[in-house]
């Protein structure tokens, strides 16, 4: 049973955008923080964004900041990642996680690939 579905990756063009979807079960998005994680070949799976939940205010990661944005839609139990000025580098599987109140992870999708072409 799929518990979170991701949409949105493809290929674009360096300076591009990208919008990512994650969707949820209304049980496990009232409960849970859905985050997102990138994995790059030969890389291990990176934090890349959190929504303002327990915390007060989203997160991101350093490499990030300023150029992803992540929202919630509570009424669609979605998050996104809104992703622009998109470089090579960001060419990785995007996962979205569910995190419960303890800080572990209690699900994951699929992932999703984003390319970024220089």
């Amino acid at each position: 049973q799929v518990q979170l579905v991701e949409s949105g990756g493809g290929l674009v063009q360096a300076g591009g955008s990208l919008r990512l979807s994650c969707a949820a079960s209304s049980s496990i998005f009232s409960s849970h923080s859905l985050t997102w994680f990138r994995q790059a070949p030969g890389k291990e799976r990176e934090f890349v964004a959190a929504p303002a939940w327990n915390i007060g205010r989203p997160a991101y990661a350093d490499s990030v900041k300023g150029r992803f944005a992540i929202s919630r839609d509570n009424a669609k139990n979605t998050v996104y990642l809104q992703m622009n000025s998109l470089k090579a580098e960001d060419t990785a599987v995007y996962y979205c996680a569910a995190r419960n109140t303890r800080g572990g992870y209690d699900y994951w999708g699929q992932g999703t690939q984003v390319t970024v072409s220089s």
